[in-house]
């Protein structure tokens, strides 16, 4: 759960600054602001991008064990603690690879689960971890299996639902795995082509979705043992519609809709009488998460974001207790997990200034409960010169609102009033999917990139989630279109607001803002100073004919709204709107993040971009990790390519930059090609290789 004040906050960003000496009393003392990026206090890569100090901190639903991710030896793994004694931690887990991010307790006493694949395949095999005897199963011993958590249950602790697509690539058979033997016994088989399956807490199938050819979904109910069509949500709805889980006595359905609306709304459904309750509704954003009731399932709060999120508590029962940890300060709170008596929580508190902060909550009665704090995920950023990031609506030239973000370095920002004093070199930095979206909270990337001297501008551009229905759906066939226009847009309100000059704007993004790098540089070549294209596609044909198998059920979803790879009108759009298509008019420099295991935008990607260059004596410096997927996982990783984005940064926008250094020790990186493009790279790549070899 996460709630936020709509009014911004400025934080004390100057630290690095000296008191005057001019003789004001200390109390009347203010410090002086700095003139240059250089006079505010360099933050090393390794405390913004190494592994946090604590992540991800849980409490066991029995509330005997505290939990949270945490290196050991270098790598992400899983701790456990006594609930009172956290300094007794050990680690549960022995990952040496990629680390360990995604884990949860289930109900069985001693016993979390976590997910974990090989080298980013995205091939997530289910573990399951007995704290007294320290031994881990996998629950998902099969190749090329992606596991997917389809019920945990307090009402069934040692069991729980998993599918799995071992038989068939493309959908997943429904199983009950035991805790304690690893056995999986057969719930169903998926001969329906079922995307996704909604069980009550009796492990009973209720409810299931299936995608339809036009591109939307039917909503099936279990009758007897098989499936018949309940409901129906249209291709326009299907982005912003879902069903939203059930109750534990199966009694309500909530889903969130918006259908007959724009923005998705929160509805409660009788499942036995079919009656509708409008929980929540904003007509301006999207409902979007929901704190439930730990025992009874019901929603006892929503949240709405859009320029900050906001949560509106609909329960009596935990209002006060709301009110208590909003208390802690104006940035954001996060209900990690609860125990099943509701007695204690675990709250995380962070800011766009301020990293995660975990409590722990012991409730009391009318919201007197005592907060505890206990860790600081990255204390390697205590008293740093953090920025704020101020929300902003910008007008397409459609007249379209853009929910925007604006990251102001200290000394373009001296008052904090996130009005730009003087221009600066700038960053747009462009959200992956594309049907995701950018939010506020704090962000390694945002404070790198503002420390180093960069304005930083995040744009939820057309076809983004959250704004309500028509907002997503104008995305459809815009790729390098009124998508891009966004962009350009955004830029062009930059320019004149003062924040940026025209001649020095960078593009940066992944996935999707990879893409989007691409056609900056590409589609419209004099915009942009110089771009940095991480795991982004660039050849839209061959992107959509190697998506991964079980990206059955959406691959419709991916026809309508950019081109149909199967007819030769949608063949053409997909050739036209690749940047690999215009790649001769690339003439600013470019640098491209690779994984080499990447399932969704597979290496194939970059390698025909970069050779098509190579091949026209265009200038590229490729960089590809061999033990990386979708995105940089391994510290060793992000951090070795962070050091060369930001030499590459500094030498196009001429922001400052940390050298190189020991950034690349422990990485896998490979400059295939380019290592020349970037100041000091290639004496680093020497050095490495040097101390790789001994």
């Amino acid at each position: 759960m996460r709630h936020l004040l709509l009014a911004a906050c400025a934080a004390t960003v100057l630290a690095a600054c000296g008191n005057r000496s001019d003789g004001e009393s200390a109390t009347n003392a203010q410090p002086q602001a700095p003139s240059s990026i250089d006079e505010v206090a360099l933050i090393p890569r390794d405390a913004l991008f190494g592994n946090p100090e604590r992540a991800n901190v849980q409490i066991s639903p029995d509330g005997r064990h505290l939990s949270w991710v945490a290196p050991l030896d270098g790598v992400l793994n899983v701790w456990v603690a006594p609930a009172d004694s956290p300094g007794d931690a050990r680690a549960v887990t022995r990952d040496t690879a990629r680390g360990i991010r995604n884990y949860f307790w289930s109900y069985r006493p001693d016993t979390l689960l976590y997910l974990r694949d090989t080298g980013g395949d995205e091939d997530f095999h289910l573990y399951a971890v007995d704290l007294e005897s320290g031994e881990a199963r996998d629950l998902t011993p099969f190749e090329h299996t992606t596991a997917e958590v389809v019920g945990v249950s307090h009402r069934h602790p040692d069991a729980i639902l998993v599918g799995m697509n071992d038989r068939d690539p493309k959908w997943h058979d429904l199983y009950r795995v035991d805790l304690a033997s690893g056995e999986r016994t057969l719930v169903e088989r998926n001969d329906r082509e079922i995307a996704g399956y909604l069980a009550d807490a009796d492990f009973t199938l209720r409810f299931a979705t299936r995608a339809r050819p036009d591109g939307g979904q039917d909503i099936l109910r279990r009758e007897g043992d098989g499936w018949v069509e309940h409901d129906a949500i249209p291709f326009e709805d299907s982005l912003s519609t879902s069903t939203a889980g059930l109750t534990t006595d199966g009694g309500t359905l909530y889903m969130v809709d918006s259908r007959e609306r724009d923005t998705a709304a929160l509805y409660a459904i009788d499942t036995a009488t079919g009656d509708r309750t409008l929980v929540h509704e904003d007509l301006r954003a999207d409902v979007g998460g929901s704190l439930r009731d730990p025992r009874s399932g019901r929603v006892q709060a929503v949240a709405v974001n859009y320029l900050r999120e906001a949560w509106t508590g609909v329960d009596e029962a935990i209002a006060a207790d709301l009110q208590r940890l909003e208390a802690i300060g104006p940035g954001e709170v996060t209900i990690n997990t609860r125990t099943l008596d509701d007695r204690t929580w675990i709250v995380a508190y962070s800011a766009a200034e301020s990293p995660l902060v975990y409590y722990r909550y012991d409730r009391g009665e009318g919201g007197q409960g005592e907060l505890t704090r206990l860790f600081s995920g990255r204390p390697a950023l205590d008293g740093q010169p953090l920025v704020p990031q101020w929300p902003v609506e910008i007008a397409s030239r459609d007249g379209k609102t853009l929910v925007s973000y604006l990251t102001l370095p200290v000394h373009a920002d001296a008052d904090g009033d996130g009005k730009p004093d003087a221009a600066t070199p700038m960053v747009l930095f462009v959200h992956g999917g594309p049907w995701g979206r950018d939010s506020y909270g704090f962000s390694s990337y945002l404070q790198w990139l503002a420390n180093r001297g960069y304005s930083v501008l995040q744009v939820n551009f057309r076809g983004s989630t959250g704004f309500g229905k028509a907002f997503t759906n104008a995305g459809d066939g815009e790729w390098a279109g009124a998508m891009h226009d966004d962009l350009i847009d955004a830029v062009r309100w930059a320019v004149d607001q003062g924040v940026t000059t025209e001649d020095e704007v960078a593009i940066m993004g992944g996935s999707y803002g990879g893409y989007a790098t691409l056609v900056g540089l590409a589609f419209t070549p004099e915009t942009f100073a110089c771009g940095v294209d991480i795991v982004g596609p660039a050849n839209l044909n061959t992107l959509l004919a190697t998506v991964p198998p079980y990206w059955a059920s959406f691959f419709e979803q991916l026809a309508r709204r950019m081109g149909d790879p199967r007819t030769e009108e949608g063949k053409a759009w997909l050739t036209e709107r690749s940047p690999l298509t215009r790649v001769d008019s690339i003439s600013r420099p470019l640098l491209i993040g690779q994984g080499a295991n990447d399932p969704r935008v597979k290496q194939a990607e970059s390698d025909q971009i970069v050779t098509a260059m190579q091949e026209k004596d265009i200038p590229v410096t490729y960089v590809l990790f061999p033990d990386e997927g979708h995105g940089f996982a391994r510290p060793e990783n992000g951090k070795a390519f962070n050091a060369v984005a930001e030499g590459f940064l500094s030498s196009c926008l001429g922001g400052r930059a940390q050298p190189i250094g020991e950034d690349l020790a422990g990485s896998s990186i490979t400059v295939p090609t380019g290592a020349e493009g970037v100041p000091g790279l290639a004496e680093a790549l020497e050095a490495h290789t040097q101390d790789v070899r001994k």
